[in-house]
């Protein structure tokens, strides 16, 4: 039924109603989220969303339009058109008392109007409504982006997008590729949640400036900016499952040009958990410290920005001693991790009229990890190296051009064993150097074309390319269709980014040769924004995305229960996915969001094309928030409705799980109350306490041939609660 509603929504006959529109920005250019929009002498206005977007319809009773934000000069605008469009900016206010406080709505989450991309929006409001530890937990209510465990016994996790897993998505912090090869599996938890500032999700191959290497998409992360308002921030939480966090940010600056921002994150798990019995920890004890310092000098032309950042984590699972019936060793499993980052950002304006800037990235990054699984172990340091010089300019109103070069560099230096094999030496080093162009076309915001091709060179795989084409059409403020094809690469480290598949004792076998992985992705994406009441809009968008693999890495489970491969694809791969999601404001303070997902996974695995396991075909996710009155409570729930799938095959002659597992629901419920400058929260996770009964096959017997804790399709934990504490002063 749910699924026949959507679909009549988004077929229904349409009538494209007038409306006022506009952006709002500041004098330096930059756009003002949540500026109120107001029609004089009327309750009916909006706020602005994250890109200083508005849209209104005027009525009878009122030609003029008052635009506010706390700081600013108000401006009125007199409206004599039903189908105007206006560029607003706002000057800042000195006189204007810091006691003075404005409430606006926002949502946090949004559809980007003006990028060629089909984006989502995450914005901090977002982020608030649940407890967003990190950033694993901040899809909560996003039915883009699934996070699942990889693994019930190392407690890795992983996002799927389109269907596909996590390494098919480009990581981007700051726009800059992140989080590559061995942090992959607990990446996740390396991003604190209160240290984002927004998160933008786009679908499909993006913009070549970025590199070759999003075949599903990008995710990309936001810290909070030194050159942001002079603030200081604070977050303490504490769950039932005993999992405690601190977390710190500031800010300042230093004369007029220079500002500086530290951040910091410390979040300790100590007590074991085994709901279900079986001898297993249900997960990981986790002791993290998580620190980041930030600069920028924001001069006229010349604007630098750097960062450093340094993590430590210990992470130990496996048996606890408890509901053990073996005799024997307790089987064990641990990580240590050491992570050091670093970046720099220098942009030159040396036009800007036309907007002609010269911007040079540099970036850096050292990842050291051991592990051990049982009696087998995996040790690597790895370093990654990254550079970017990029040319942009605005040829005239309608034309402009991006060019650059880049290098990228890796090193993998990895001793492990894979028992009861001899411990394994091996260093894997990959550099790429690579060059860019793109070119975009954009007339009035209403017809947008972006094009690109790259040229990398590897010294593992040879020349290939890479183009990208991106089309957006707007004829008008209610309706919008965009397009996007393009071709992705990838490079495999097997171990570096499937180590935790080492907890099982299921044979590894590798491949000796094993391809770049190659894909065209193809999608179509259209977006209804309807007037239905003075003060009500219906927003509806719709997508389909086509993933088609030339070369792919196949984890073969299922030809063998007892093994699992690594190997190249012989045959076809490829992923079809169709979304359908609607939002409106069902009364004042009231937003309702549906989402439908349908997903078909295919692959050729042992010479069998079949649906790709442990992949949903089906999910639904039902989202509400009530922000009443003057916005000092909010009530957030989510639930989601999450499908069947097929499971690994299981060996024939001692079949120990069945070939598939059923759908699920989830509900995760938040309530906040907001003061001046802080704010407490209560909530939980999981409400309807679904368990997966048995995530680890033979969990009696961890050191036989039939022990296996990759068979994850749900949560393995029950019902979660949580507390936690907000504080926020601004200096204005």
């Amino acid at each position: 039924m749910r699924r026949k509603l959507f679909i009549a929504l988004l077929l229904m006959p349409l009538a494209v109603l007038a409306q006022v529109t506009g952006t709002v920005k500041d004098a330096n250019g930059e756009t003002i989220i949540g500026a109120n929009v107001l029609w004089e002498g009327t309750h009916s206005g909006t706020t602005t969303d994250s890109e200083g977007w508005f849209s209104i319809r005027k009525p009878n009773s009122s030609s003029v339009l008052v635009i506010s934000f706390l700081g600013y000069v108000s401006e009125s605008l007199t409206v004599t058109n039903k189908n105007q469009h206006f560029e607003v900016v706002l000057q800042e206010d000195a006189t204007q008392l810091s006691e003075v406080e404005i409430k606006v709505r926002d949502t946090g989450l949004s559809k980007s109007r003006l990028s060629v991309l089909n984006q989502d929006q995450i914005t901090a409001a977002q982020l608030t409504r649940a407890a967003c530890c990190n950033l694993g937990e901040s899809f909560t209510s996003n039915a883009s982006v699934d996070v699942n465990y990889s693994d019930a016994a190392t407690g890795a996790k992983q996002i799927k997008l389109l269907g596909l897993s996590g390494t098919y998505v480009q990581m981007l912090t700051e726009n800059i590729p992140n989080y590559r090869g061995a942090a992959m599996p607990f990446a996740l938890g390396y991003i604190p949640g209160p240290w984002m500032q927004s998160i933008q999700v786009s679908k499909g191959t993006s913009s070549v400036k970025n590199g070759y290497e999003a075949l599903t998409g990008q995710i990309n992360v936001e810290f909070k900016k030194p050159q942001a308002e002079q603030s200081v921030s604070a977050n303490v939480y504490y769950s039932s499952k005993n999992k405690f966090e601190a977390n710190f940010d500031a800010n300042g600056y230093i004369g007029q040009r220079w500002k500086v921002g530290v951040l910091g994150h410390y979040e300790d798990l100590s007590k074991v958990h085994d709901e279900n019995e079986d001898g297993f920890q249900d997960m990981p004890k986790v002791r993290q410290y998580n620190f980041q310092n930030r600069w920028a000098y924001m001069g006229d032309n010349y604007v630098f920005q750097a960062s450093l950042k340094a993590l430590k984590e210990e992470r130990n699972s496996g048996q606890d001693g408890h509901h053990v019936q073996q005799t024997g060793d307790l089987y064990k499993i641990g990580y240590d991790v050491e992570r050091y980052e670093a970046f720099t950002k220098n942009a030159y304006i040396f036009d800007k009229e036309h907007n002609s800037n010269v911007a040079l990235i540099l970036s850096g990054s050292v990842h050291n990890q051991d592990s051990y699984f049982g009696m087998k172990y995996y040790n690597v340091d790895e370093s990654n190296l990254y550079a970017s010089l990029m040319f942009e300019s605005e040829m005239n109103k309608r034309n402009s051009i991006s060019m650059g070069l880049s290098l990228n560099y890796d090193k993998f230096d990895q001793d492990y064993a894979l028992f009861p094999k001899l411990p394994i030496r091996d260093i894997e080093k990959e550099f790429v150097p690579g060059a860019y162009v793109q070119y975009t076309y954009n007339y009035d915001d209403k017809l947008v074309f972006m094009g690109g091709v790259r040229v990398d060179n590897s010294n593992l795989y040879k020349t290939f390319v890479t183009p990208r084409a991106h089309l957006k059409w707007m004829p008008s403020e209610v309706f919008s269709l965009r397009a996007t094809a393009g071709k992705g690469y990838r490079t495999n480290h097997v171990l570096a980014e499937n180590n935790f598949l080492l907890a099982s004792s299921r044979v590894v076998s590798i491949d000796k040769k094993l391809d770049q992985e190659e894909a065209w992705n193809y999608g179509i994406s259209t977006m209804l924004d309807i007037p239905v009441a003075e003060e009500k809009n219906l927003n509806i968008s719709a997508e389909y995305y086509y993933t088609d693999f030339l070369h792919q890495l196949v984890i073969d489970q299922d030809t063998n229960a007892h093994q699992i491969r690594f190997t190249n694809l012989n045959g076809k791969s490829y992923s079809h996915t169709f979304q359908v999601e609607a939002s409106y404001p069902l009364i004042e303070g009231l937003e309702l969001t549906a989402a439908y997902r349908y997903t078909d996974v295919k692959q050729t695995i042992g010479g069998v094309l079949r649906e790709k396991p442990l992949t949903p075909r089906n999910k639904e996710v039902f989202s509400l928030s009530y922000k009443p009155g003057m916005g000092i409570w909010q009530f957030d729930a989510t639930l989601q409705l999450n499908g069947g799938g097929r499971m690994p095959t299981p060996d024939a002659k001692n079949p120990l799980w069945d070939t598939r597992y059923k759908g699920y629901e989830q509900v995760t419920a938040q309530i906040t109350r907001w003061f001046r400058h802080w704010s407490i929260y209560v909530g939980g996770e999981n409400l309807t306490g679904f368990k997966q009964k048995n995530p680890i096959i033979a969990a009696s017997e961890p050191w036989g041939r039939n022990f296996d804790s990759t068979m994850v399709w749900g949560p393995v934990d029950g019902a979660m609660f949580y507390v936690g504490f907000r504080y926020n002063f601004t200096k204005y």
